[in-house]
């Protein structure tokens, strides 16, 4: 049995899944986090941030990214 990968960077494809919201939103979106959290451009937002940002559980999350 293979243990299943799991990631820990979130893309605006994981955030319009969450949200509903367009591709240009969740954009939008990550640069706020970025801004929020004082990333630089080339660093990546987690899915732990996001939950954090947007006060959603992680279990939630995981579940409908794994879903």
């Amino acid at each position: 049995m293979k243990p299943q990968l799991t990631r820990l960077c979130i893309y605006p494809k994981d955030i319009q899944i969450i949200t509903g919201k367009s591709e240009r939103y969740s954009r939008d979106l990550i640069q706020k986090i970025k801004k929020h959290f004082n990333k630089e451009d080339h660093q990546l937002v987690t899915f732990q941030e996001f939950c954090e940002y947007m006060g959603i559980p992680l279990t939630e999350v995981q579940a409908v990214i794994r879903g």
